[in-house]
């Protein structure tokens, strides 16, 4: 069963310790919209020392791009962008209180320790289904860097929007366990060289 999550519009700490990695989440409130450019802005003004244009503590960045709403619909596609994209500036943004970050496809395998120490999760959306997800969201709205066109920072209210905890802030991943249990199974189908060797010629399935 799908866990309710809800971020209003932060996510509490409470809720990021209880999650765990290969759960169900359905999201309501208030998530950010963020991909490379913005992403790589926000970084620069982290280092720099410079203000945000918006607080990151306890908020859920979702790695969207948006396409334009057609004529009656509150947003036109929202899906997932690929989230290894966004690795050089993941720990700038968890320093800076991000409490997960949403996106599709796996990352590089050291990068569960990044969001274990920082206590961050992440999410995976639904990738190819941008019209299924928009269906979940109520409200958008440009709230930072308004020149980056699809990828400025929006702010989205949704409702019951699904996800999947891939990494959780115990830096358990769900990707490589998936990947070790194919390998488990796949080892156990592959024949011994004992049972080989014994073999006659032309017996050897």
């Amino acid at each position: 069963m799908a866990i309710e999550l809800y971020v209003d519009p932060s996510l509490s700490p409470a809720d990021i310790r209880r999650l765990r990695a290969g759960d169900q989440v359905l999201i309501t409130g208030e998530l950010l919209t963020a991909r490379d450019a913005a992403c790589g802005r926000l970084a620069r003004a982290l280092a720099a020392g410079e203000p945000l244009p918006v607080d990151l503590r306890g908020r859920i960045i979702y790695a969207v791009g948006p396409t334009p709403a057609k004529p009656g619909q509150v947003i036109g596609s929202a899906g997932p962008t690929t989230a290894a994209r966004l690795r050089p500036y993941l720990e700038a943004l968890l320093s800076a209180g991000m409490a997960g970050l949403m996106g599709k496809g796996d990352w590089p395998e050291e990068t569960a320790h990044v969001f274990r120490s920082y206590g961050g999760v992440y999410l995976v959306a639904l990738g190819g289904a941008g019209a299924l997800l928009a269906k979940a969201i109520t409200a958008v709205d440009v709230i930072a860097y308004e020149d980056l066109g699809p990828e400025a920072i929006h702010r989205l209210r949704v409702e019951r929007f699904p996800a999947i905890v891939a990494i959780d802030a115990q830096g358990n991943d769900l990707h490589r366990q998936a990947r070790e249990e194919w390998r488990r199974r796949a080892g156990g189908l592959a024949p011994h060289r004992s049972d080989m060797a014994g073999a006659a010629p032309g017996q050897g399935g």
